[in-house]
C-alpha cells in the first residue's frame, strides 16, 4: 500500500481514529450521569430480583422476564465501554473488581429457561447486586479494607477460639448435669457460648447455672470481657487502621 492509499484511507469518513474512540469511551465512562445511570440499572436489578420472590401474575413474570434481558444487555454493553475505554487490555483484567464484573455479566448471559444450570444462572443474578460495590469508589473502599485487614483479623480470630475452646471445656465439665442441651459436649458448648457473647438470653443462662454453682457469674462475665468487649473492640480497631490507611492510598491515587 503505497502513501497516497494510506492518506485516502486516513481521511476517510469512515476512518475511526481508536485513540479518539477510546477518549471518547473513557470521558463516558468517567461520566456523572452515566456513573448515575449504571448505579440506577443496579438497584432496578435489585428490585427486580426481590420482585421475582412474589406470587405474580403471568403477564408480570413476561415483562420482568424482557426487563431482564434489557438489564443484561445494559451490562454487557457497559462492562464493553469499560473494557475499550483500557488502554492496556491485560490491565483491565489485573483488576480484580473488573474481572468479578465480567464473570457476572458473563454468567448473566447464561439463559435460565432453556438451560440445566437455570438454579445457578439465577443465584447469580442475585450476586449483580454487588456490582454497587465496583461502581461506587467509596464502598470500594470499604471492601478493600476488609480484605486487607483479613490478615490481621485472623490471629484475633484463631485467639478467640482458644478462649472458646477453654470456656466450652470448662462449661461442658461444670454445666453438663444442669442442661446438657445447653452444655453437652464443647461443640455445643462453644455455640452457648456464642449467644452469651452476642448477649442473647444470657442471663437465663447464667441464672440456671448460679441456682447450682453461685459463683458461675464469674464464669460469664470474665467471658463476656474478654470476647464481646477486648476482642470485638480490637477487630474494630484493626478494621479502622486499615481503613484510614486504605483512604489515605486512593487519596494518594487520586492526586
Amino acid at each position: 500500500m503505497d502513501q497516497s492509499e494510506l492518506s485516502r484511507m486516513n481521511n476517510s469518513p469512515f476512518h475511526i481514529d481508536a485513540t479518539s474512540l477510546r477518549g471518547r469511551l473513557l470521558r463516558l465512562h468517567g461520566h456523572r450521569l452515566f456513573e448515575a445511570v449504571v448505579i440506577a440499572v443496579i438497584l432496578l436489578s435489585a428490585l427486580m430480583i426481590g420482585a421475582n420472590t412474589f406470587n405474580l401474575p403471568g403477564w408480570w413474570l413476561g415483562v420482568l422476564s424482557w426487563m431482564d434481558t434489557a438489564v443484561t444487555l445494559f451490562f454487557v454493553l457497559e462492562i464493553s465501554v469499560r473494557f475499550l475505554a483500557e488502554e492496556n487490555k491485560r490491565r483491565f483484567f489485573a483488576n480484580g473488581w473488573n474481572v468479578f464484573d465480567t464473570l457476572i455479566v458473563t454468567v448473566s448471559l447464561v439463559p435460565i429457561p432453556e438451560s440445566e444450570l437455570a438454579l445457578l444462572g439465577r443465584l447469580f443474578r442475585v450476586f449483580r447486586v454487588l456490582r454497587l460495590i465496583s461502581v461506587m469508589p467509596r464502598l470500594r473502599v470499604l471492601v478493600n479494607s476488609l480484605i486487607l485487614a483479613l490478615p490481621q483479623l485472623g490471629y484475633v480470630l484463631l485467639l478467640m477460639f482458644i478462649i472458646f475452646y477453654i470456656y466450652g471445656a470448662i462449661g461442658t465439665t461444670l454445666f453438663h448435669e444442669i442442661n446438657s442441651g445447653l452444655w453437652g459436649d464443647i461443640g455445643i458448648s462453644m455455640l452457648t457460648l456464642f449467644r452469651v457473647m452476642t448477649f442473647e438470653d444470657w442471663t437465663d443462662i447464667m441464672y440456671e447455672t448460679m441456682e447450682v454453682y453461685p459463683l458461675s457469674w464469674i464464669y460469664y462475665i470474665s467471658f463476656i470481657f474478654l470476647t464481646a468487649f477486648a476482642f470485638l473492640n480490637m477487630m474494630i480497631g484493626i478494621v479502622v487502621n486499615v481503613l484510614q490507611a486504605e483512604h489515605a492510598r486512593q487519596e494518594r491515587e487520586n492526586e
